[in-house]
């Protein structure tokens, strides 16, 4: 098995370097680097030029407005991004429920929705989670109920990332409450400006609004926006989250923030601490193990096979290591890790940033890191997937 790149895998990053350094915006670079956060406007505009050059769907079929890329391409692609400082695609749109969409949908559900992700009309949010069912998916009790050429949908989400910019959401309901947990759920395609619809923020502890609560009462949904056949919404749910689990590995943004990790400590005058550089040292290793893990993966795809149960092993450890980072950054950064001020975090902050040597909130990144061990299925529930499928346990 050939893990090395190829000559032309080697040209190809050559390509994405010399895009990156002419047609990143530096304000939005400095904004990833800082860790500031990003607004609509960034992310759209960022969007606009990588659909521009055709690189926007990097995941979708040529025939769709994808790129073509192979795998490996793909995992060039955003570890070239994140060593640039280019910010990661809103992925529910794009990488999320595109695929559902290109693999289960109707051709007219593809003519519609496809081309409306590439150019930006639609900014998607995801309604999985609920407060009674997370890990537990299958759990989950929002209703819809079926009127004639419509769904009724009753209940809430939570946990709905950047749905106060969104406009669509893609939500799995209960549509045969007699059936097997997995076996009543169906794919709904839900407008966000449909009556009955209310949006609620949830401020988490890094001070920001990222997430929320979404609460549907009697809202009306066309049948036609059903993906895949009634009742069989969670072949849909699993194939979606292999895509998501898969992404989460997070190598390029680990490899950039281990870089910055050691300029920090060079800075500190702490990196010649021997405990110091042996845990940089472990982290580091960690790393480049998980980086042959998913090209030893993208290698057997290249040559025919799918990521499986693999992709639940890259989202433990990549979670992991970008957790002990942070915590190590933390550390080295020792009293400047703590304080943050919240108008330095907007998008449109001008001033003297508090840590201009660092970053814009190394407590705030902290914080918002300890998510990456839930999300997407929470990493003990992707060590049962491990321990099943792969250890036959």
């Amino acid at each position: 098995m050939d893990i090395d790149y190829s000559r032309e895998e080697l040209d190809f990053r050559d390509q994405v370097r010399a895009f990156l350094r002419t047609e990143l915006p530096a304000d939005i670079a400095a904004k990833v680097r800082l860790g500031k956060r990003l607004g609509k406007e960034d992310h759209q505009r960022w969007q606009r030029i990588l659909n521009g050059r055709g690189w926007y769907a990097a995941n979708w079929p040529v025939e769709h407005g994808g790129t073509g890329w192979s795998l490996v391409q793909k995992h060039i692609f955003e570890e070239e991004c994140a060593a640039y400082g280019a910010p990661r695609p809103i992925s529910f749109g794009v990488n999320m429920v595109a695929p559902v969409i290109i693999e289960f949908g109707t051709p007219e559900q593809k003519a519609r929705y496809l081309p409306r992700i590439l150019d930006g009309r639609d900014w998607w949010c995801q309604g999985y989670s609920e407060p009674g069912a997370g890990s537990d998916l299958a759990s989950l009790k929002t209703r819809a109920e079926r009127d004639g050429d419509h769904y009724i949908v009753n209940g809430q989400k939570t946990w709905t990332t950047l749905g106060q910019h969104a406009n669509m959401i893609f939500c799995l309901v209960r549509t045969d409450p007699e059936a097997r947990q997995q076996q009543g759920i169906s794919f709904l395609l839900i407008d966000m400006a449909t009556p009955g619809i209310d949006v609620r923020p949830i401020v988490t502890l890094d001070g920001e609004h990222e997430v929320n609560e979404v609460f549907f009462d009697n809202v009306r949904v066309p049948v036609a926006n059903r993906i895949g056949a009634e009742n069989q919404g969670w072949t849909c749910a699993k194939y979606l989250l292999t895509h998501e689990r898969t992404g989460q590995a997070g190598i390029g943004q680990s490899k950039a923030a281990l870089a910055h990790l050691k300029r920090v400590a060079t800075r500190e005058g702490v990196l010649d601490d021997p405990l110091l550089r042996a845990q940089i040292a472990e982290l580091e290793m960690q790393l480049m193990a998980i980086e042959m893990s998913t090209l030893r993966i993208l290698a057997a795809a290249r040559a025919g096979g799918v990521p499986g149960a693999e992709s639940s092993i890259l989202k433990i450890k990549g979670s992991e290591i970008r957790q002990a980072i942070s915590h190590l950054l933390r550390k080295v950064i020792g009293p400047y890790a703590l304080p943050y001020l919240e108008d330095e975090l907007s998008p449109d902050f001008s001033g003297e940033p508090l840590h201009a040597d660092y970053s814009a909130a190394p407590a705030c990144q902290y914080f918002n890191l300890r998510k990456l061990s839930i999300y997407g299925g929470s990493n003990e529930i992707q060590k049962n997937i491990v321990a099943k499928q792969i250890l036959d346990l």
